[in-house]
C-alpha cells in the first residue's frame, strides 16, 4: 500500500479544542481569541499572566547545509515536540508562518510532513490568520507615504535616486523586481525606479519577529529608513508619519497563533522572515508565551546552522534575552553523502543509485560539513544532539558513521523516524535532548554589541563560516563607516550569504576552507535591529518555474483541497 500523502494524514487528524489544548499548556483561556476552526490568537495579556509558571528548557533546532534531497527540519521539530509526551514529558514547538510563495511555487507546502504535521495544514500553509497580508499592508502603506512625501513637496529632502524602501506582495512574481512607478500624468506621482520584494522580505516581518511587545514594535517601525538625503543623512519611517498607522495595522498580527499537531502538541505558529537577509526565526514573542507552556519549547531556526542557528544565539537570544538549554542538529545519509560532493542530483530526476548504495566512507566525506556545524553549536556553548532523520533504505553501517561523527565531538545521537513513525519514532531523540538540556549551561554570545561592525563580521565569517578573512568592496568600506558615523554600529550582524553552502560560494560541499568571504554591499535593517552585509546575490523576489505547484493545487468535486503538500 503506498504511503498515503501529508494532506491525506492531516485530513484524517483528530483535533482537540485548541481551548483544551491552551489549558493544557497553562495559558489562561480569557487571553485566547479564536479565529475559526483550527486557530486562534494569543492575547499579549498572557505573556505577564503566565510569567510565574515554570520556565521551559529552551532548544533550538537546526540542520546541516541544506540539499537538494531535504533534511527534514520542520519534520523533525513537530514529531521531536510530539514525542515528549511518549518519554511522559510535554512540549511546545514555535515555527514560522509559511510564505504563499513558495507554497505555490517550488518548495510546497511547510506543515512538517508524513505523521508530524502542524495541523490543518491547509490553514497553516493558506493565509492562516492573516498576518503575512496584514505585514504586506503596514509595508506597502509606509511605500505608499514615501511616494505621497515626494509628491507634496519631500521637507525631509529625501534624495529620488537613494531610496531603499521598496513594496512587498506574498507571490513569487518575478516580473515585479525592477518597476517604474509614477507614470502617466502630473497627478499620478513622481516617477522613478522600485520594485517588489516577497513580503518574508520586508523589514516590518523582522521587526515583528524581533520586538518584544506593542511598544517595541512601534519604536522599531519607527526607527525603519526609508530612504536618505543628498547629504547622506538617513529618513526614517518616523520622519514621514508613517510608523504609527503601520503599528496599528499590525495590533492582531503581533498575536501569536496557537495551532497543533497531529499528536495534539500545543505550536505557536508567528512570524515568517526571509532566511537569507533576514534572521529566518519565528517570533520572540511566541517565545516568551511557549517558555512558561510546557516542559520544553522547540524552536527551529532556517536553513544551516551557520545561517538561522547562528541568527538565533546571535540576534534572537541577544534580544529576547532567554538563553538557549540545547541544540538538535538535523542530519540524513543522504544530505551527507550529497556534501561528499560525488554526485550529481538534479531536481525531478531519480536519484544516482551510488547515492542510495551503503558507503560508510563517504558519509564521513560529506561529514565535514556535520563537523563543522557541530562546532558552530559548541562555540556558542551549547549541547548539540544530532537527528538522524532516517529514510526507508538507510543503510545501518551509513547511520552508524554519523553516530561516529557525533562522537567525535562529544555529541548524543538519536535515530528518528518521526515521519513514517509520529512521535513515537522520535522517543529515542526526546531522550538524548532531554538529557543533554539538563546539563549546564554555558550559552555565549560570539561578539559583543560594542564591537565595531567589521569586527562582528570577522567573527562569524572566521568562526562559524571557517573562512581565512574577509575582503570588502569600496563600497561595503563606506557603507560601514557611514553606518558606524550614523550610530548603527551597535547593532548585530545578519550576513547574506547563499544557505547552499557554509561559504559564500553555493558549489562549494562539505566545510570549504582557504578562502575568503567577499563582502560586496552592506544595508541596514535599523528598524529590526541588524545590519546585513551582502555576500553575493541575493534573490529577494523569487520567480515561479515552469511547473510550479500552482498548477496542481485545486479542489475536487467535494470542494476539497487537492495537491497541497
Amino acid at each position: 500500500m503506498a504511503f498515503p500523502s501529508d494532506l491525506e494524514i492531516a485530513k484524517g487528524a483528530n483535533l482537540k479544542p485548541l481551548t483544551e489544548i491552551a489549558t493544557a499548556a497553562g495559558i489562561p483561556t480569557e487571553h485566547l481569541e479564536p479565529y475559526g476552526v483550527g486557530s486562534a490568537k494569543i492575547s499579549l495579556d498572557a505573556i505577564p499572566a503566565m510569567s510565574d509558571r515554570p520556565r521551559a528548557k529552551y532548544v533550538v533546532v537546526s540542520a546541516i547545509t541544506p540539499t537538494p534531497l531535504g533534511e527534514g527540519k520542520t519534520t523533525t521539530t513537530v514529531g521531536l515536540g510530539q514525542a515528549f509526551q511518549h518519554i511522559g514529558s510535554s512540549a511546545t514547538i514555535a515555527i514560522r508562518q509559511p510564505s504563499m510563495g513558495p507554497t505555490f511555487g517550488i518548495k510546497g507546502g511547510a506543515a512538517g510532513g508524513g505523521y508530524s504535521q502542524v495541523v490543518p495544514m491547509e490553514l497553516f500553509n493558506l493565509h492562516l490568520t492573516g498576518d503575512m497580508h496584514a505585514v504586506t499592508a503596514a509595508h506597502n502603506l509606509c511605500s505608499a507615504m514615501v511616494d505621497a512625501h515626494l509628491f507634496h513637496g519631500n521637507e525631509t529632502g529625501l534624495d529620488i535616486h537613494n531610496i531603499s524602501w521598496r513594496r512587498v506582495l506574498d507571490v513569487n512574481d518575478r516580473a515585479l523586481r525592477n518597476i517604474v512607478v509614477g507614470m502617466g500624468g502630473r497627478l499620478d506621482g513622481i516617477p522613478r525606479e522600485t520594485g517588489f520584494d516577497i513580503t518574508a522580505a520586508s523589514e516590518v516581518m523582522a521587526a515583528l519577529a524581533l520586538c518584544t511587545s506593542i511598544h517595541d514594535l512601534r519604536a522599531r517601525l519607527g526607527r525603519i529608513v526609508v530612504g536618505y538625503t543628498k547629504a547622506g543623512e538617513p529618513v526614517t519611517a518616523e520622519d514621514i508619519g508613517a510608523a504609527g498607522s503601520m503599528t496599528v495595522i499590525l495590533t492582531e498580527a503581533i498575536k501569536p497563533n496557537l495551532m497543533q499537531t497531529l499528536e495534539n502538541t500545543a505550536a505557536l505558529v508567528h512570524t515568517g522572515p526571509f532566511g537569507n537577509i533576514a534572521t529566518g526565526n519565528s517570533s520572540i514573542i511566541a517565545d516568551q508565551i511557549g517558555i512558561h507552556m510546557n516542559e520544553f519549547l522547540l524552536t527551529e531556526a532556517g536553513f544551516g546552522a551557520d545561517m538561522g542557528a547562528e541568527r538565533f544565539f546571535n540576534i534572537k537570544c541577544r534580544y529576547s534575552g532567554i538563553d538557549p538549554d540545547a541544540a538538535v542538529l538535523v542530519a540524513t545519509v543522504r544530505g551527507l553523502k550529497a556534501h561528499s560532493g560525488n554526485h550529481k542530483i538534479v531536481a525531478g530526476r531519480a536519484l544516482p543509485e551510488a547515492l542510495l548504495a551503503e558507503n560508510p566512507d563517504e558519509v564521513h566525506q560529506g561529514g565535514d560539513n556535520l563537523r563543522k556545524q557541530l562546532e558552530n553549536m559548541q562555540v556558542h556553548g551549547v549541547s548539540p544532539v544530532v537527528a538522524i532523520n532516517v529514510f526507508p533504505g538507510d543503510h545501518e553501517g551509513d547511520i552508524n558513521a554519523i553516530k561516529e561523527i557525533a562522537d567525535e565531538y562529544g555529541a548524543r545521537a538519536a535515530v528518528s523516524t518521526h515521519f513514517s513513525d509520529g512521535g513515537r519514532g522520535a522517543a529515542d531523540l526526546a531522550e538524548a535532548v532531554k538529557e543533554a538540556a539538563n546539563e549546564p549551561s554555558e550559552f555565549k554570545l560570539l561578539y559583543p554589541a560594542e564591537a565595531s561592525l567589521k569586527e562582528k563580521i570577522h567573527a562569524v565569517a572566521t568562526k562559524v563560516y571557517g573562512a581565512d578573512g574577509v575582503e570588502y568592496t569600496a563600497k561595503a568600506d563606506k557603507q560601514l563607516a557611514n553606518y558606524t558615523a550614523q550610530g548603527f554600529d551597535d547593532l548585530p550582524v545578519c550576513i547574506a550569504k547563499t544557505h547552499l553552502s557554509i561559504s559564500s560560494d553555493p558549489t562549494k560541499k562539505g566545510a570549504p576552507t582557504g578562502w575568503t568571504l567577499p563582502v560586496r554591499e552592506v544595508r541596514a535593517s535599523v528598524g529590526a535591529g541588524f545590519i546585513y552585509p551582502l555576500c553575493g546575490d541575493m534573490r529577494t523576489m523569487p520567480g515561479l518555474g515552469k511547473e510550479p505547484a500552482a498548477k496542481k493545487i485545486d479542489i475536487d468535486s467535494n470542494g476539497e483541497i487537492i495537491n497541497l503538500s
